[in-house]
């Protein structure tokens, strides 16, 4: 590190000793470092990022850590950018997952929306993301902030930025209040008012009971057969990873008819720590073992896991052998399309022009299936921010009806326009519904996936992350991504790249008739390899984490077939890319 700049960061290390003397956590952190020049850089050489995923870091002291100054500063930026956008009365609601610190973090921001006039309206306890989305549109408010990190180890937290339609904060949007946010010194420039005369004053007010209850009748809607569960004798395992999907999950399921519901109990209560999964994201094994090992005492259907903000679902199914099998976030959603498509049409009630959504990273085995159910499909960029965009431009249509259900790869799905985001309640209903819909039929959940595998191709889809920890990581990502732009390869795995989209530049080039045509989706720093027989490799930096990400799809007759295409791919792909 240069003298000159790390004089600077000693600087602002010295200015936050001085000034952040209300956590008795941060106190204590910025001590213990005082002669560990790595430590201090790694806290304050940069700042959180803020994007259309808002912030989301590692808690502690410092400018590159989530705390409460991180947070006063960045709703004191949202403040700003609200009110230079609307008028009259102005509103935010605010929520929170099991995080460490997160109910803190959701108070300090409610605190500094008050002290700039903005009425906050915030929740008595932990409540799934889409239950956040649902509060910004019930409320009619003009933002919303959740404080949630997702599926990240317990040492992260984040704060996640909604605009006024109940959606994760647009590129455009985010970018204006990230432009309100740099004007900001993080101790000079804050308001923040007393909680208590906040709330006497009516500037914060908690969410009543009733308005979740109003919510839950808005996913009950989105039933394709109600009433389909009550004499099927579905058993189901349920964790909510000791995150916020416990009371809204259970809710639903018993109000359709599924009784049979077993807990995993070490994962039941909301923990921040996360003790029995470091790493509580429901696509991986590890996170639902505790899980698959009630499933083999209890036998059931099937295994539910939501993700701590209980906006995403993974599932495993009880297998041919008795074993239980992992479903993808892919099959998931393939099957649940299948399900609402088949079931619609077969009762006529499929509206006219039907619209499913997926993100570019997901399955192209549904493009398959809406061909087959003459439905249009969309496809836009990873995050579901994209997703609740193309409801908003139904709705501002008077088409809303249309869209039939969106989902991406990594277990995120929705069904209903009430929330603008991936809804785990809803999604957690849905497939209890439609393995009680087949079990009547003597159809597993495994025939199911299986059947639809014989009737397209075997298409298999991968994701393989690889990180790059500290300063140093965020530009090895650069350059690797720079570095293949510049040379785009010839083949993959031996199969010929034949075309090439490019989400940065916004071109999509055909290399063998050498057209090149526009991308109209947004800005990303995307680079998508399409390969001979509808194989494919995508390469994405991760927007919330130090990480690259290959989405590698292999289409083979068999699951064996495609294993193999899939090796050859990602076999070549890393030793390509330098991973």
């Amino acid at each position: 590190m240069g003298d000159d700049n790390y004089m600077d960061i000693k600087e602002l290390y010295k200015s936050w000793c001085e000034n952040a003397t209300e956590d008795a956590d941060l106190i204590a952190e910025l001590e213990s470092i005082k002669d560990d020049e790595k430590a201090i850089y790694d806290r304050f050489y940069t700042t959180l990022n803020f994007g259309t995923a808002g912030l989301r870091g590692v808690i502690g002291a410092g400018t590159n850590r989530m705390n409460i100054y991180v947070v006063r500063r960045a709703t004191q930026g949202m403040a700003d950018y609200v009110r230079s956008k609307y008028s009259g009365e102005l509103s935010v609601a605010i929520s929170h997952d099991s995080r460490i610190k997160a109910d803190l973090f959701m108070i300090e921001a409610a605190k500094v929306l008050a002290a700039n006039g903005i009425k906050a309206y915030i929740t008595k306890e932990l409540e799934p993301t889409p239950v956040l989305s649902y509060l910004v549109r019930y409320f009619g408010c003009q933002a919303g902030i959740m404080v949630t990190a997702s599926h990240n180890p317990a040492k992260y937290n984040g704060y996640k930025p909604y605009g006024e339609d109940g959606c994760q904060m647009t590129d455009k949007a985010a970018s204006d209040v990230y432009n309100e946010i740099i004007k900001l010194d993080m101790f000079r420039d804050v308001k923040t008012m007393d909680f208590d005369e906040a709330v006497s004053k009516g500037l914060i007010e908690y969410v009543d009971e009733s308005v979740y209850d109003s919510y839950l009748e808005k996913v009950l809607e989105q039933q394709v057969n109600p009433g389909i569960c009550k004499d099927s004798g579905l058993k189901v395992v349920y964790t909510p990873l000791n995150g916020t999907g416990n009371k809204l999950v259970r809710r639903a399921l018993d109000r359709i008819g599924v009784e049979n519901v077993t807990i995993v109990k070490e994962q039941e209560l909301p923990d921040g720590n996360f003790p029995t999964c470091p790493y509580p994201n429901p696509e991986l094994r590890e996170a639902m073992q505790k899980g698959l090992d009630l499933c083999a005492e209890v036998e059931p259907d099937l295994l539910l896991a939501t993700d701590p903000d209980a906006d995403r679902v993974g599932i495993a199914v009880r297998d041919y052998d008795g074993s239980y099998r992992m479903i993808t976030g892919n099959e998931a959603g393939v099957m649940l399309t299948n399900y609402i498509l088949s079931c619609k049409k077969a009762a006529g009630t499929l509206p006219e022009n039907p619209i499913v959504v997926k993100t570019i990273v997901t399955t192209k085995l549904i493009n398959k299936l809406c061909e087959k159910y003459g439905c249009e499909l969309k496809n836009v960029l990873t995050g579901f921010k994209y997703i609740g965009e193309v409801i908003l431009g139904l709705e501002q249509k008077g088409e809303e009806n249309r869209y039939l259900f969106g989902f991406e790869e990594s277990c995120g799905y929705l069904s209903g326009t009430y929330v603008r985001d991936k809804d785990a309640p809803v999604a957690s209903m849905l497939i209890c519904e439609m393995a009680a819909y087949y079990k009547k039929q003597n159809i597993t959940l495994a025939k199911l996936i299986d059947g639809l595998y014989d009737e397209f191709g075997y298409y298999l889809n991968k994701t393989f992350s690889f990180e790059f920890e500290g300063a140093e990581g965020m530009e090895t990502m650069k350059k690797l991504m720079s570095d293949t732009r510049e040379k785009i390869p010839a083949e993959v795995g031996g199969y010929k790249v034949i075309k090439v989209s490019d989400y940065l530049t916004k071109k999509e080039t055909d290399l063998i008739t050498k057209d090149t045509v526009d991308i109209t989706l947004p800005t990303s720093n995307v680079i998508a390899l399409h390969l001979e027989q509808d194989n494919a490799v995508i390469i994405r930096p991760s927007g919330t984490e130090p990480k690259i990400k290959l989405y590698v799809t292999a289409v083979g007759k068999t699951k064996d077939d495609a294993a193999k295409i899939c090796d050859k791919l990602v076999a070549s792909a890393k030793k390509q890319l330098g991973l």
